[in-house]
């Protein structure tokens, strides 16, 4: 496949979790533990929309927000007449459902990929993204081979580069600044997604593993509370994901951290969602 590049994670002992209580509750970032992983590589960034492009021209697949009709965009970057306007999150308003918005349109009908090759695919669901790693000879990675990359080696840090947000006066990752979710000040030069390989890698030479887009994981979510008994059911046969994306923001979601994860529905798709790969295990 053109352009994919991958580096080595190696095999070895991962000291995973939130190590500062960061996390919500209910997010089940805790508790704090080792986790044994043999040596896998992963993609050195989220699949780009020339690779997504090139694995559709291949095999003619048809994603589920095209399929649906509608996906997810963000209120101030929709490009869509108002009938394409179908409505809002009744718990997240700054979501608008958007007909004509899929990977080719990211922002809605009236956008398109010009100028954006190299930025993340977008509008790509679980089920959308399993299909590409299939045809990849790849698959999605774990939550546990997520978070061993994106710590790049360094042991309880909170970030991919350390335990500071900021330490100087780059962005080291694609975040929201100004006041969430109405003022984006777009101090790291973007109002949505950047270009992959636009910051500095983590130690493994990863880039994006905070902030720009969400990650599918190919583990389903199953949320803990830290302090109860037992795990929580799961809910939904929802998927993980992992990173933050060019949304997130200390106000509204701190998950851009390493041990951060939420989930969604395999079906579900929104313009901050992708993905990368990792290897197969020798005997799957």
């Amino acid at each position: 496949m053109s352009g994919r590049r991958v580096r080595a994670v190696p095999a070895g002992v991962f000291i995973l979790g939130d190590h500062f209580d960061d996390g919500n509750d209910f997010d089940g970032e805790t508790p704090v533990r080792a986790v044994s992983l043999l040596e896998f590589d992963i993609d050195e960034t989220p699949v780009t929309n020339a690779q997504f492009a090139e694995f559709v021209d291949a095999s003619g697949h048809v994603t589920e927000a095209e399929r649906f009709g509608t996906s997810a965009v963000f209120h101030s970057v929709v490009a869509a007449a108002d009938r394409d306007v179908l409505g809002r999150s009744p718990s997240a308003p700054w979501w608008i459902e958007v007909r004509g918005a899929d990977w080719r349109h990211p922002a809605g009908p009236g956008s398109d990929l010009e100028g954006l090759s190299g930025h993340p695919v977008v509008h790509i669901s679980w089920h959308d993204a399993t299909a590409y790693s299939a045809w990849a000879g790849r698959t999605l990675p774990s939550e546990d081979q997520w978070e061993a990359a994106a710590r790049g080696g360094l042991i309880g840090a909170r970030y991919p580069w350390g335990d500071e947000l900021l330490a100087g006066s780059v962005w080291p990752c694609n975040i929201w600044q100004g006041a969430f979710p109405d003022v984006n000040t777009a101090e790291d030069g973007w109002v949505a997604t950047s270009p992959v390989r636009t910051y500095q890698p983590n130690g493994y030479g990863l880039y994006d593993m905070a902030g720009n887009v969400w990650e599918w994981t190919r583990d389903q979510y199953a949320p803990r509370l830290r302090r109860a008994p037992r795990a929580l059911p799961l809910l939904d046969d929802r998927r993980a994901t992992r990173g933050g994306s060019y949304l997130c923001h200390d106000s509204y979601c701190n998950r851009y951290r390493v041990s951060a994860r939420t989930g969604n529905t395999p079906d579900s798709s929104a313009a901050n969602c992708g993905f990368r790969t990792v290897s197969k295990a020798p005997d799957s």
